[in-house]
C-alpha cells in the first residue's frame, strides 16, 4: 500500500520535488517500507519520537547517511540538544531565542545546522510561526549565528474546503522567499520553499514549493 502510494504521488509532481515522509505515530517497519520505496527524507514532529526512530534505524542495516531527518513540528528550546544531534534540516525556527539556542548546541558538536524559518502566512492564533513583516529583521538578527545556514522558509496553510484556497498562503510564502533573496541577507539565497502537505502539495507545487510534507497520503489507505 505504501509504495503505491507513494508511486501515486510521484506521478503527479514534476521534477525536483523533494518529499518528506512525515512518520508521526507511524511504525518503524511503515518507515522501512517508504524508504525501500525510494524515500530517504523522514519528518518527525516531535523530538523524543524521532530519537527513538533514528536510534532503531541506526542500528540496523541502514547506515546513518541513507536517511535524511527533518523536524517538522515546533520546536521547544529545551529539546533543541537532542534536535541538533539527529536533524539534517530544522523547519520550524520561528524566533530569535530558538535559533541562538540552536546554533550554541550546533557550536558544541561542530555541526553547521540547516534551518527553515517558519512563517505565518495565514495568520492564525493557533499556528506557530513568524509574521511575514518581522522575518526580515529577525534574519538580520540571526546573522550573528555562525552555527546555523538558514536555507529556506516553511508554511502551513490552513485547513480550508477547497485545496485552492490555500493558493495565496503558498503564494505569499514564495514571494517573501524572493524578496530576501534580493535583499542579500542570508549567506547563500534561500532555495528551500517546503509548504505543501496530503491536500494541498499541488497547489503548492505551483506557486513555487520544492518540498513537501507528506503523512496520511502515504501512510493511509486511499
Amino acid at each position: 500500500m505504501i509504495r503505491e502510494n507513494i508511486s501515486k504521488i510521484r506521478e503527479r509532481l514534476p521534477p525536483g520535488i523533494t518529499i518528506v515522509a512525515v512518520s508521526k505515530a507511524r511504525t518503524l517497519q511503515q518507515i522501512e517500507e517508504v524508504i525501500q520505496a525510494g524515500i530517504s527524507d523522514i519528518g518527525e514532529n516531535k523530538v523524543q519520537e524521532a530519537l527513538i526512530k533514528y536510534k532503531e534505524l541506526s542500528a540496523i542495516d541502514y547506515k546513518r547517511s541513507t536517511i535524511r531527518w527533518h523536524m517538522v513540528g515546533h520546536l521547544q528550546t529545551n529539546k533543541v540538544k537532542d534536535a541538533v544531534g539527529i536533524f539534517d534540516l530544522i523547519h520550524s525556527v520561528d524566533s530569535v531565542h530558538l535559533a541562538q539556542e540552536i546554533d550554541r548546541q550546533a557550536v558544541k558538536i561542530n555541526k553547521i545546522q540547516n534551518i527553515l524559518i517558519e512563517v505565518k502566512t495565514s495568520g492564525e492564533a493557533t499556528k506557530f510561526g513568524l509574521r511575514p513583516e518581522e522575518v526580515i529583521a529577525v534574519i538580520k538578527e540571526m546573522a550573528p549565528f555562525k552555527n546555523i545556514d538558514i536555507k529556506g522558509l516553511m508554511t502551513i496553510a490552513p485547513i480550508v474546503d477547497s485545496p485552492e484556497k490555500t493558493r495565496p498562503y503558498f503564494r505569499a510564502l514564495k514571494e517573501l522567499k524572493d524578496e530576501i533573496n534580493r535583499s542579500s541577507l542570508t549567506k547563500s539565497p534561500l532555495s528551500v520553499l517546503s509548504m505543501g502537505m496530503s491536500d494541498d502539495f499541488e497547489i503548492a507545487i505551483e506557486e513555487g514549493s520544492n518540498m513537501i510534507r507528506i503523512g496520511r497520503a502515504i501512510f493511509s489507505r486511499q
